[in-house]
């Protein structure tokens, strides 16, 4: 993420940790809107079924507790790497493709 200019925090979200436990975590992190007011939160799960499935059920959870969730640059992102790369950590060996369009 930091190859593509990204220079907030960073959670690497395959912890082991059960859904519920990982949603009251960054709940608790970053609260339920960012400083202006926007998304607090934006998760990028892999591109495949089972990163589409978890994305959603993450998203849903914390939508249910008021928490601002942004999927524009996961959808982004999709459109530019398909069918190059579906998992997030191959991005690192894309950032100067893939910095025009974020």
């Amino acid at each position: 993420m930091e190859a593509l200019g990204f220079t907030g925090p960073v959670e690497v979200l395959n912890r082991g940790w059960e859904v519920s436990r990982l949603v009251a975590y960054l709940y608790d992190k970053y609260g339920t809107r960012g400083l202006n007011g926007g998304a607090s939160i934006c998760i990028l799960m892999d591109w495949d079924r089972t990163g589409g499935q978890l994305q959603r059920k993450l998203t849903q959870r914390l939508e249910s507790l008021d928490v601002k969730v942004s999927d524009a640059l996961r959808n982004q992102l999709l459109k530019a790497l398909k069918p190059e790369t579906r998992v997030v950590e191959a991005m690192s060996g894309l950032a100067q493709d893939l910095l025009p369009f974020i």
